[in-house]
């Protein structure tokens, strides 16, 4: 299983270019922890973007400053730190740890170590995905995408949130395919204003809905990155949704984050155009400005972010290119 990010067609249409018009909304105090050393962890961080994330913490962190890349590959892992360290921008120290996200244990454990070790963790972007190619039939690996890419995020959000310290940014990579519109309109009251509780409910539907071979006849789309980045994005809107008066009054940021169509391995078999596609270098850009900025911008608390600016939760409508290759 390799684990990077997918982009989408719909990343793609949108454009890669942010948007520049000025906000209006007053950001929230700027983070009001001292200043001592940071931690920072990103999941799924051996290629792809998730290793351009760790390179751009590492850039953009003081010498004092702990990075941990971490991937469930033990050899890859290792090479990868060995690389981001020795880079000559680096600035902040970076270790490679051994994670199986599909292990909710583990995600717990690293959280305590870390809130015992550290006093707690600054920054964790949860990037982790598995790879499915069009070639592949979706069926018998509905549950690994499931348990990489959703029941790892709920474990990531359950375990960190606690340990988060005031002015963090906990973001969870996810895509434009997380905006409701993307489901059946049947499906929208799984997600739409769910508690965290109930976004797991509708996913172990999903999972059971495929076992039982009633996926299509509940709405459920082709495409397993569609409900998958649906129900990433419900999870974080129903965390932040508790946490909002709290968080912004201490500049803590909870958010999910499109980076834009990225040229990746996972990307390219599923789309004819990557003629506007970024590197994972630039896709990683306006994700690091979202963890070292500044206070907070209540507009995008809890949102789905895509260049700095916040996605409308009900946008979306389904696809077409991507059903037609897909093998059910």
């Amino acid at each position: 299983m390799d684990i990077e990010h997918t982009a989408t067609t719909a990343d793609f249409n949108a454009g890669t270019a942010p948007r520049t018009a000025p906000r209006t909304a007053p950001r929230t105090a700027p983070r009001t922890a001292p200043r001592t050393a940071r931690t920072a962890l990103v999941t799924g961080a051996n290629q792809g973007l998730g290793l351009a994330l760790v390179e751009g913490l590492a850039a953009r962190f003081e010498p004092e400053d702990l990075v941990l890349l971490t991937g469930r590959d033990e050899g890859r892992v290792a090479r990868a730190a060995a690389e981001v360290a020795a880079l000559p921008g680096t600035r902040a120290r970076v270790e490679g740890r051994v994670l199986d996200v599909t292990d909710t244990a583990a995600i717990a454990a690293l959280a305590e170590e870390l809130r015992r070790s550290r006093g707690g963790v600054d920054t964790v972007i949860s990037n982790a995905v598995a790879r499915v190619l069009p070639t592949e039939s979706q069926g018998p690996r509905v549950d690994e995408f499931i348990d990489v890419s959703n029941t790892a995020t709920h474990a990531v959000l359950r375990s960190f949130l606690p340990v988060l310290r005031p002015g963090g940014r906990l973001l969870v990579v996810a895509s434009t395919l997380g905006t409701l519109g993307y489901l059946d309109p049947k499906l929208h009251p799984l997600f739409d204003g769910a508690t965290l509780d109930q976004v797991e409910y509708a996913v172990e539907s999903w999972r059971r809905a495929h076992h039982n071979g009633t996926a299509q006849e509940a709405g459920w789309p082709l495409w397993l990155n569609v409900p998958s980045k649906v129900a990433q994005v419900a999870a974080v809107r129903a965390v932040a949704a508790e946490r909002r008066e709290r968080d912004l009054a201490e500049g803590t940021l909870i958010a999910s984050v499109c980076p834009g169509m990225v040229d990746t391995a996972t990307s390219r078999p599923w789309f004819s155009d990557f003629s506007q596609a970024q590197t994972p270098a630039t896709a990683a850009k306006a994700v690091l400005d979202l963890v070292t900025a500044e206070g907070v911008d209540p507009e995008l608390y809890g949102e789905l972010v895509r260049f700095g600016e916040a996605l409308p939760w009900y946008d979306g409508a389904p696809l077409a290119e991507q059903d037609a290759l897909i093998i059910p």
